[in-house]
C-alpha cells in the first residue's frame, strides 16, 4: 500500500482515452469503504460523464480546466441528513476521496482532487448545476482519465514535523 500512496500524483493533463463505468464503480466501492465517524457513511456519488455538464464545470470551478480532457469525473457529496455526530461529514467524504484516489493508482488511472467545501461560492454553484437537495452538500470533485504526464514522487518526509507526547 505505501507504493500506492507514494505513486499517487495530482494528475493534471490526461490521454483521449475512455474511462469504463467499470472502473468507475471499482472507485466508488473504494470510495464507499472508506471509515465514517458512526458509522454513518454520509456519502453520495455523481458520476459525471456528459459532456454538456463537464464543459460548464470550468465556469464555476477555478482549477477544474482539466476535467474538460476526461470522459468521466465524480462528485463527492454529503447527505447532512445522514450523520450521527455533527460537522463529521466533512471529515468522512475526505476519506472516501481519498480512497477513490488510491484506488485510482491501482488502476492505472490519474485523478486530482478538487475541493468545493467549505467555499460558499463554489458550494452554491454545484448545488445548482447538479440540482441538489438542500441537505446534500458538494465536497470534492475528482476527473478520472489516463495521465498523460509522468510524476516523480517527492520526497515530503521531514522530522521536524514530528512530535512525541507534546509539542517542541
Amino acid at each position: 500500500m505505501t507504493d500506492i500512496i507514494k505513486e499517487r500524483r495530482s494528475i493534471r493533463s490526461y490521454k483521449n482515452k475512455e474511462v469504463t463505468d467499470e472502473q468507475i464503480y471499482n472507485l466508488l466501492e473504494a470510495g464507499m469503504l472508506a471509515p465514517s465517524a458512526g458509522n454513518e457513511q454520509p456519502w453520495h456519488f455523481i458520476i459525471i460523464d456528459n459532456n454538456e455538464i463537464i464543459n460548464k464545470i470550468p465556469e464555476i470551478h477555478p482549477y477544474s480546466n482539466m476535467i474538460t480532457q476526461v470522459n468521466k469525473a465524480i462528485l463527492v457529496c454529503a447527505d447532512t441528513n445522514n450523520t450521527k455526530y455533527e460537522g463529521f461529514w466533512v471529515q468522512d467524504c475526505a476519506a472516501a476521496t481519498e480512497n477513490i484516489l488510491l484506488k485510482a493508482v491501482e488502476l492505472g488511472l490519474g485523478t486530482v482532487w478538487l475541493g468545493i467545501y467549505p467555499d460558499e461560492e463554489r458550494v452554491a454553484k454545484f448545488k445548482s448545476l447538479f440540482k441538489l437537495p438542500a441537505n446534500i452538500i458538494p465536497v470534492s470533485l475528482i476527473p478520472v482519465g489516463y495521465p498523460d504526464v509522468n510524476k516523480e514522487t517527492p520526497d515530503r518526509f521531514d522530522k521536524n514535523r514530528i512530535h512525541r507526547n507534546k509539542w517542541k
